[in-house]
Order: C-alpha cells, then sequence, then structure tokens
C-alpha cells in the first residue's frame, strides 16, 4: 500500500510538472517580441502596451539601433516581428541575405530629406559640394531620388530604386557623395556640406523635416514603413492586434500631438 501511495505521488508530481510546463508554453505563446529602432518605432510601440495587454498579450519593446541587427533576429527566430523598415529596403535584404521576411502591415512614412548646417536653401550649394548619403542599397537608392526630385542631378531611366551614384547621369554642380552607414548620417552633418537623413534618425537628432530639411521627400512615399515577421506569421492573431493597435485613434492623436510637423505620417 505504501508503495502504491508512493508510485501515486511520482505520478502526480509528474503530470503536476508537465501542466505546469504546458502553462508556461502557452503563456509564452502570448509574449510578442517586436524589435524597433527608438524614435518613432519604439515610441510607438510602447504606446500599445496597455492596449496588447487588454487582449491578453505581452508586448515586448527590443530597441536596435542599425538596420542589420533586427532583421538577423527576426530570421534567427529571437523576436516575433520588427518595426523600422520600408518595404523595399525589406525586399532587399531578403534577395541579399536569403531571408524570409514580410509585411504584415504598413504603418507610417517618414519623410526622407536633405539636412544642412552650411546652407540654407539648394540654391546654396556651392559646385564640389559634398553630400552624404545612406550606404545601404534601398536608401541610398531612395536618398538619390530625392535629389533628383530636388532638380541637384539626373539619373538613368533604368537606375531604378536602388541607384547608385554610378547611376548618375547630369551633375552640374559636381557633387560629391559619401556613402555613410544610415545610423551615423546625424553626427556627421557638420563635416559634410548636406546629408540625407531617414526620419528614424533625423528624429532623436533633433531634426525635423519641415522646418530644417532643405528639400522633403513628397507625401506619396512608396516607403511606408512596416510590421515585420517571418513569411507564415503574417496572419498570427497577436500580430494582427499589434497591427490593428498601431493603427487606432490612439496612435493617431499621439502622432498628430508628438509629431505635428509631419515628421511622421500614418498610412490608412
Amino acid at each position: 500500500m505504501k508503495k502504491l501511495f508512493t508510485v501515486l505521488v511520482v505520478v502526480l508530481f509528474a503530470f503536476t510538472s508537465v501542466f505546469a510546463q504546458g502553462s508556461k508554453e502557452a503563456a509564452a505563446s502570448n509574449v510578442i517580441k517586436v524589435g524597433a529602432t527608438p524614435d518613432p518605432h519604439a515610441i510607438l510601440l510602447n504606446l500599445v502596451v496597455d492596449d496588447l495587454a487588454a487582449e491578453g498579450y505581452t508586448l515586448q519593446v527590443i530597441e536596435f539601433t542599425d538596420y542589420v541587427t533586427p532583421n538577423d533576429a527576426l530570421e534567427s527566430g529571437e523576436i516575433d516581428a520588427n518595426y523600422f523598415q520600408h518595404i523595399p529596403y525589406l525586399e532587399s535584404f531578403n534577395t541579399e541575405h536569403g531571408y524570409h521576411l514580410v509585411n504584415a502591415g504598413g504603418i507610417h512614412v517618414e519623410p526622407l530629406a536633405l539636412y544642412s548646417k552650411k546652407v540654407a536653401s539648394l540654391a546654396d550649394l556651392k559646385n564640389g559640394a559634398t553630400i552624404a548619403i545612406p550606404n545601404d542599397p534601398t536608401n541610398e537608392g531612395r536618398a538619390l531620388l530625392l535629389l533628383q526630385s530636388a532638380g541637384l542631378i539626373k539619373l538613368s531611366a533604368s537606375a531604378g530604386l536602388e541607384a547608385t551614384p554610378s547611376d548618375i547621369t547630369e551633375n552640374a554642380k559636381g557633387l560629391k557623395f559619401k556613402e555613410i552607414e544610415a545610423a551615423t548620417l546625424p553626427r556627421i552633418l557638420d563635416d559634410v556640406d548636406a546629408a540625407v537623413i531617414n526620419g528614424n534618425y533625423a528624429i532623436p537628432a533633433g531634426l525635423i523635416a519641415t522646418r530644417d530639411g532643405l528639400f522633403v521627400e513628397g507625401a506619396d512615399s512608396p516607403y511606408v514603413n512596416v510590421i515585420a515577421v517571418k513569411a507564415g506569421n503574417e496572419n498570427n492573431p497577436g500580430i494582427q492586434a499589434l497591427v490593428k493597435a498601431l493603427k487606432s485613434e490612439k496612435v493617431a492623436k499621439f502622432v498628430s500631438e508628438k509629431y505635428p510637423n509631419g515628421e511622421v505620417v500614418l498610412v490608412k
């Protein structure tokens, strides 16, 4: 009888341990780990933490300061989603690295702009001026397209979204280009005549496109920042709850107050 009791206790303990482990795994499935650059991405994500909690999800925001690591972490499964990039960059990254990342929902556009601490207008740029541009393929192409729209250069008709300086066919001012990591651009603005800077790096540096930009990307930009996930997870209920939360009136009100000068433009 004592032996039977001991066996029952062992079985019960094992069952309890399995149940507890299952509960932990079930709880973990409701945790959404999202990688993001600090401003505005992490700010907007932290804004909806309580909204996700009300839906039964624990949102954990992990901040990154570059464009490569958050995609590596997403592909490897260290995080469930990331929020920092636009679709052309995502597609280019997939092609270059053989990754399988997809768009789960477009959230906002950060207008790209040309900034300078040395001149007050495009007309003031001298012949041979040095302009810093992002060195990753899609943002470099985006920067050159911006400079073309500003009338500073002309690109080959076949250049497309991944244009490089070698695609420049006309350069009346003889502008020189320095290809720099996007995150570094605000810090080297004093060292060049002008720089094309992405919004999520311009904003923390205190730069406002509509106030400080010599030339600003149009509101019809195709470079919408998205929630990116591993292929097959785009319809995950937690991910869709996250996208819905970021498209809420609460976020719209916050953006209108936090970024009143059009630094962040939400998409429908």
